[in-house]
């Protein structure tokens, strides 16, 4: 070993000496891991996974899923661990010293956790809405309202379904279009205001209060899906929802939809280049095992996926039968009426038997009854994911099962508690680069500076309260959530290997694992993810230039309704959409113009005040 490097080791021990005494730590372990497990697995775990792999032909999608993981999430997750436990700082922190230059990609994560965290907690404030109805008898969702004049039902829940009509009109009371804004909706407010002070709470000591609240949430919807899984595998048709959800479509790997789907799914799933990965692993003494944590929390985070894929399609193949025997007893009354045969004569083991003999001796007549089309596989296909799969598909799905209260109650505890954690990322991903850049005034106490934060938040966000809301919580979902994330990641791949120096990069981890990067990583950092991240992205544009941005509007005058009133955004809405994108990664060329201008002005400056007699001595 040379002096050289005897005296840098030397000196990145004093230093992290010094910062052991400033800066907040774990108190084991298991906490920080929780917390990284915390904010990866989150609500896309539940709602997303399942319905990609219902979609693209069941176990067929875990293949490019893996694919995906391997060579994409673990690479890029090691990377973000790695260098955010080596130079001990935010996002902002660690890109600026790496280069000054490139200080905009640390505001770029910075930006995109505070715009993902104004959307992602009005989640949390409709899951509430729906916690604090759950307890209701029989549950709200159950049965369509009375009209004014008390002659009928409401005309609006009896086109479409009582579950839709309480998620679209007593939850959003949602607008016919998004340029009809609406008002702000007070149910909406307060659940909004009563997720962001129970973000705060939780947050309003950073990682010290994190750390005890994490205990809970990142353990608890474990424990709530081991109870709908035993509840789930014992219903009617749980089966047939398994077969549906793992049987393999080979075909569909042909589709290049599929691999693009798997790619971002693992991208976001695993929350990479919020910033909050980089931050909690800042608090991590630097002789720590950061490979290992990093494929704990990547392989965690898949399961996950794959173990809340099975209660939920367990429960939706229960589902699905009981809105095909639904259909069938209709049509058996109709038949039973029409003939005049005897009650209980046809029942729904002989009803198809009952119906071909029927076919054949009086045709015309079974023509004229109009009979649903019953179908146990068009059941099981109407798939939804998002919002859809938790405030419709599912509530749907909780009314027909017994004790439907708590599983209600059990359901939307879980999601809170999942989202509730990924909060705590995205938050922790705004305030660390601001606090570790010392932008808080000395005299403002840390939790003060908290508070103003969510509450500025909680202000912005009162846009997803008004009747056009869920319009833009799509587009913040699909804009900022999305392109941004891709380019930043790529940016900071690019930056580690190709800046700060790969040799480098590798010295560190040995210095902190005690292990050099094996051929694995090294293909992957060097070559592999920055390629795969270049797929992605052109991917991404390509398809979304092809066709021009549109979305489903809840309209009771659409001449189709209920089917969604598909429209195209308006010209401005688009605009923002754009801006959207834009206006996150814009940071990172601004700030490395603003500093080369200012190298440029010192250099300019120094030569024109250099002494002309300095040479001649």
């Amino acid at each position: 070993m040379t002096k050289d490097k005897l005296v840098t080791d030397r000196e990145v021990g004093d230093s992290e000496q010094i910062e052991t005494t400033e800066r907040p730590k774990w108190d084991n372990k298991v906490q920080y891991l929780l917390t990284c497990i915390g904010f990866a697995v989150g609500l896309g775990n539940v709602w997303r996974f399942p319905y990609l792999c219902q979609i693209y032909g069941g176990g067929a999608f875990l293949i490019p899923y893996v694919i995906a993981l391997v060579f994409e999430g673990l690479p890029l997750l090691h990377m973000e661990l790695a260098i955010g436990q080596r130079l001990r700082t935010g996002s902002i922190g660690v890109w600026n010293s790496i280069s000054p230059y490139l200080g905009g990609l640390g505001v770029a994560s910075l930006l995109v956790s505070f715009l993902i965290g104004l959307f992602y907690n009005m989640i949390l404030a409709w899951i509430l809405w729906y916690f604090f109805h759950s307890f209701q008898s029989p549950l709200p969702w159950r049965d369509c309202p009375v009209n004014l004049n008390h002659t009928g039902y409401v005309s609006e829940c009896e086109k479409s379904t009582p579950v839709n009509y309480f998620w679209y009109r007593e939850t959003l009371n949602i607008t016919p279009n998004i340029e009809t804004s609406g008002s702000l909706h007070w149910w909406l407010v307060l659940c909004l205001a009563s997720a962001w002070c129970l973000v705060y709470i939780c947050f309003i000591r950073g990682i010290e209060t994190i750390g005890k609240a994490i205990y809970v949430t990142a353990t608890f919807p474990y424990l709530v899906l081991t109870i709908f899984l035993v509840r789930a595998l014992t219903l009617s048709g749980a089966t047939d929802g398994l077969i549906y959800l793992f049987t393999p479509n080979w075909e569909t790997l042909k589709n290049p939809k599929v691999w693009l789907d798997a790619a971002t799914q693992i991208f976001f799933s695993l929350s990479l280049a919020f910033g909050g990965l980089i931050a909690f692993s800042s608090y991590n003494p630097q002789k720590n095992n950061c490979e290992r944590d990093a494929v704990i929390v990547g392989c965690v985070n898949s399961f996950t996926s794959i173990y809340a894929s099975i209660p939920i399609f367990s429960i939706l193949g229960f589902k699905a039968n009981e809105n095909y025997n639904d259909c069938r007893n209709w049509n058996i009354l109709q038949l039973t009426n029409a003939f005049s045969i005897g009650d209980e004569n046809i029942t729904l083991e002989n009803y198809n038997d009952w119906l071909n003999y029927l076919n054949t001796t009086d045709p015309m007549e079974v023509e004229s009854l109009n009979l649903k089309t019953c179908n146990l596989q068009t059941f099981l296909d109407q798939s939804a994911s998002g919002t859809g799969l938790a405030f419709i598909v599912f509530t749907e799905a909780v009314i027909k099962m017994p004790a439907s209260q708590v599983w209600a109650v059990l359901f939307f505890l879980m999601l809170f508690s999942l989202g509730l954690s990924s909060m705590f990322g995205s938050l922790e991903g705004v305030l660390t680069p601001l606090l570790d850049l010392h932008m808080v005034p000395p005299w403002m106490p840390k939790e003060i500076f908290t508070g103003l934060i969510c509450l500025t938040s909680f202000t912005v966000a009162l846009i997803f309260t008004l009747g056009s809301g869920n319009y833009w919580l799509e587009i913040f979902n699909n804009y900022v959530g999305s392109m941004p994330l891709l380019i930043i990641a790529f940016f900071e791949i690019i930056t580690v290997v190709y800046i700060y120096g790969i040799n480098r990069f590798n010295d560190d981890i040995e210095w902190m694992t005690g292990q050099r990067p094996n051929m694995y990583w090294q293909a992957t950092w060097r070559f592999i993810s920055p390629f795969m991240l270049i797929v992605v992205f052109v991917a991404y544009i390509v398809t979304d230039t092809e066709n021009r941005p549109t979305y489903n509007a809840w309209n009771p005058d659409y001449v189709h309704f209920p089917n969604a009133d598909v429209q195209h955004y308006p010209e401005w809405v688009f605009v923002i959409c754009v801006l959207l994108s834009l206006i996150p990664v814009v940071s990172i060329p601004l700030v490395a113009l603003y500093k080369f201008m200012g190298f440029l002005k010192k250099y300019i400056m120094n030569r024109h005040n250099q002494n002309p007699y300095a040479n001649e001595f």
